[in-house]
């Protein structure tokens, strides 16, 4: 039985309090009536995650938590107490952070990105919001371009903190965003630079002349969809052309270039037309 993690376990017998599930080992745990499917039967296979209630008793649930232990992710502090935080990681028991794997104190409602452990003492899925000390220190295996998968994490003055590949931290800057990110949801990204001091920027949106083709391709369908005209120009704001087009200045006007160059299109003063 894994702790902390997803098992594939045998429903064994049924109780009044729900079903026991049983491991390779003959290791017993209870998945609670609540998580019961309908037509469950005695044999069947069930994927459950495992960890501790709040009386340390192992139990199993069909809920999928933001994180398994050895994995990073980013929630919001649930409670305060005199002991360490509690984070809303999506089961019934919060995720406990104990003051000394904590940098700052850690306040009610703030988010935090944190690293999931099984505690050796206590055998209950903790966390650390220390996650300078599980972060891979260095960058092997991507290059430039590459894609990856990034959490997504709090918001700073640089931009916004990502974990990449469930390995190393990058960040991700808010003028290269057009959409809504929601704090610890999973994403496809780029690797935007590899920095000499280790860093590593990531983008949305693959780089290079497949961006630049995706921008031309969003201008001709704005045009085709409102009468052949789009009402921007090479002097528009980025707020305007990120409000109307969700892409930045520098890729609108590159864009703009590709379509001129195809005589697709022609350049007014004010607006552009479709040829």
């Amino acid at each position: 039985m894994h702790i902390g993690e997803f098992n594939t376990l045998k429903v064994n017998r049924f109780t009044d309090n729900g079903a026991y599930l049983i491991d390779e080992e003959s290791e017993e745990v209870l998945l609670p009536n609540k998580y019961v499917a309908e037509g469950l039967e005695i044999g069947n296979e069930v994927k459950v995650f495992v960890y501790t209630d709040s009386q340390d008793r192992n139990v199993a649930t069909t809920l999928t938590p933001l994180a398994q232990i050895k994995e990073f992710a980013c929630m919001k502090v649930k409670d305060v107490s005199q002991y360490g935080a509690f984070l809303d990681w999506g089961l019934e028991k919060d995720l406990f952070v104990p003051f000394s794997e904590q940098d700052r104190r850690l306040k009610k409602g703030q988010w935090v990105t944190v690293y999931t452990y099984l505690d050796s003492i206590t055998k209950r899925v903790a966390a650390s919001a220390r996650i300078h000390l599980f972060l891979s220190r260095e960058i092997e295996g991507l290059t430039e371009g590459d894609e990856v998968e990034i959490v997504i994490g709090e918001t700073t003055i640089n931009g916004i903190r990502v974990i990449i590949n469930q390995k190393y931290q990058g960040l991700l800057y808010e003028n290269e965003t057009f959409e809504e990110l929601i704090k610890g949801s999973k994403r496809k990204a780029f690797i935007k630079k590899l920095r000499e001091d280790g860093k590593i920027d990531v983008s949305l949106r693959k780089g290079g002349m497949h961006d630049l083709e995706a921008g031309a391709q969003k201008i001709l369908d704005y045009l085709e969809s409102h009468d052949g005209t789009l009402p921007l120009h090479d002097k528009s704001s980025p707020e305007e052309i990120q409000e109307m087009l969700q892409m930045s200045k520098k890729n609108f006007k590159k864009s703009l270039g590709i379509l001129y160059k195809q005589k697709r299109i022609k350049l007014e003063d004010e607006e552009v037309k479709l040829s």
